[in-house]
C-alpha cells in the first residue's frame, strides 16, 4: 500500500525503479517475518478506533493551544517562567496507552516527559501553574478511555 502511494505521488514509472521497489519491499517482508518467527514479540493494539480517532483531534487542539500559551510568555517582557518537575499518576493497562500518554504530554508544549516509573511519570513544565494537574489528569482520562478490553 505504501509503495502504490509512493508511485503516485512520485510519478517515477521506469521499470527498473518499480522493480528495486518491488524488490525492496519483498526483502523487507521476509526480514520482518523472521524477526516474528525469531522472538514472537508483539504489540497488542486494544485502541477504540472511534475513541482514538477523537483523542487525537482533541490533542491537535491542545497542542494548539498550548503553542498559544508558550508563544504569549516568551514573548512576555517578564516571561512569567515558573519551572517546575512534579510526578503525574497514569491510569492505563497498556504499554501502547501508557506510550500515547507519555508522548502525548511531550508533544503538548511547554511540558515533557522527562522520566516513566511504574505507578507515574515525572513532568517538567515550562510555565507551571495549579490547573496543570488537573489538565493532565483530563489528559491521562482520555488517553485511559481510547483502551478496549482491557480489565483493570
Amino acid at each position: 500500500m505504501l509503495m502504490g502511494l509512493w508511485l503516485l505521488l512520485s510519478g517515477v514509472y521506469k521499470p527498473l525503479i518499480i522493480g528495486l521497489g518491488v524488490i525492496s519491499v519483498l526483502v523487507v517482508v521476509l526480514v520482518v517475518r523472521r524477526m516474528d518467527a525469531i522472538d514472537d514479540d508483539r504489540v497488542d493494539l486494544r485502541l477504540g478506533a472511534i475513541a482514538t480517532t477523537k483523542y487525537f483531534f482533541w490533542l491537535l487542539v491542545e497542542i494548539a493551544k498550548a503553542n498559544w500559551n508558550v508563544t504569549k510568555t516568551i514573548l512576555s517582557p517578564q516571561m512569567p517562567i515558573r519551572q517546575h518537575l512534579f510526578a503525574v499518576p497514569y491510569t492505563q493497562k497498556t504499554d501502547l496507552a501508557q506510550v500515547i500518554f507519555a508522548n502525548s504530554i511531550t508533544l503538548t508544549p511547554g511540558t515533557i516527559t522527562v522520566e516513566t516509573e511504574s505507578e507515574d511519570f515525572l513532568v517538567h513544565a515550562v510555565a507551571y501553574s495549579t490547573d496543570d494537574r488537573a489538565a493532565l489528569a483530563d489528559m491521562d482520562r482520555r488517553v485511559t478511555a481510547t483502551e478496549r478490553g482491557v480489565i483493570a
